[in-house]
């Protein structure tokens, strides 16, 4: 979980995480956790799409006019914004609305920003995203495919960039979700309650820490956090140095192939999240455990599944994986690997 959640940091591209387990396995304070890792970006100065300065691709509509009429603009550093999706959020509050206020004081019709406004650039982190309702769903089907939000209502017409990491956590026995929501999601991962006494009390004691004294803990790890900001910020940086050898994305392809895996998503994302993962690591070049570390939560969820199960648990992408890298299952996967598989 936390692998896939630092590589898409590291490159959005991937398409975001799906990360579905037990309850009370720290999903959501994973992800909100994730927040504070993440580096400055910077933004036009009162732009409330937080729109690049010198991108085109991440400028709203009316910064383009602005520079069109030869304005100059000023820009500002801004935390990556975080922005959570509640299952009851409205339509409305999620693409943006009318601004009431200013129609009624000003008489003037003007576009009050949404969600998917804030999120650009940024997270935006559904919880329980299995319940979250379906209109609400096309709505963010249409923003993770095209990176934009377009709004045509009450007599305005609003278009934006929504460019954003779409982060869903759940719990598999509250529902499944929608197919063409679950092969958004760059990768997949699944969450299990630790079984094991000494990491359980682990856990525990760092709660109570936490609870007893919440400044001495932060305290106490910052320079765990502050080294580890480092290594996302060095691998964003490295990231379009890493190279790929020809004969890995073949093969990649060829698991894709051998899966049946429907689409290309599987082939571009696999490559993606090694890529990262070898930026990460302070490597330019991929290598195959690169890929062997990846391949199980970037297919697991595009695989036509068996009607008694809800995703993929990844043996298949195992065994397949195994077999055209030529590698024994028992003796080359890795204990990370795995429990990717399981």
């Amino acid at each position: 979980m936390k692998l896939g959640l630092l590589l898409n940091v590291i490159d959005p591209r991937i398409g975001g995480v799906m990360i579905m387990g037990d309850r009370g396995t720290g999903k959501s304070t994973t992800i909100r956790a994730l927040a504070d890792l993440l580096p400055g970006i910077q933004v036009v100065a009162g732009d409330p799409y937080n729109s690049s300065l010198d991108d085109p691709d991440l400028q709203s509509s009316e910064v383009r006019q602005r520079i069109e009429h030869g304005e100059t603009l000023t820009s500002e550093d801004k935390q990556v914004p975080m922005v959570d999706l509640p299952l009851g959020a409205t339509e409305d509050r999620l693409c943006g609305t009318i601004d009431i206020e200013k129609a009624l004081s000003e008489g003037v019709r003007a576009f009050e920003p949404g969600l998917l406004a804030k999120a650009n650039r940024g997270l935006l982190y559904v919880d329980e995203v299995n319940l979250l309702d379906d209109h609400l769903v096309d709505v963010l089907l249409d923003s993770a495919a095209s990176g934009w939000n377009t709004v045509e209502r009450e007599g305005v017409s609003v278009r934006h960039p929504a460019r954003f990491v779409l982060i869903g956590s759940g719990n598999p026995e509250e529902g499944e979700l929608r197919p063409q929501l679950l092969d958004r999601f760059g990768m997949s991962v699944e969450v299990r309650t630790v079984r094991e006494a000494d990491l359980r009390v682990q856990v525990v004691d760092q709660r109570t820490a936490f609870d007893t004294d919440p400044e001495t803990f932060v305290q106490s790890v910052q320079p765990n956090q502050e080294a580890l900001q480092q290594k996302v910020v060095e691998a964003q940086r490295r990231l379009d140095q890493v190279g790929i050898d020809d004969d890995l994305r073949l093969r990649i392809s060829e698991v894709c192939g051998e899966l049946d895996v429907d689409g290309l998503r599987g082939d571009i994302v696999t490559n993606r999240s090694a890529r990262a993962l070898a930026a990460f690591e302070g490597r330019t070049e991929v290598s195959e455990d690169d890929v062997a570390r990846v391949v199980s939560c970037s297919l697991r969820h595009r695989l036509r599944k068996d009607p008694l199960e809800q995703v993929d648990s990844g043996d298949r992408v195992v065994k397949v994986f195994c077999k055209v890298f030529d590698r024994s299952e028992d003796a080359n996967l890795s204990d990370f690997e795995l429990a990717l598989a399981s």
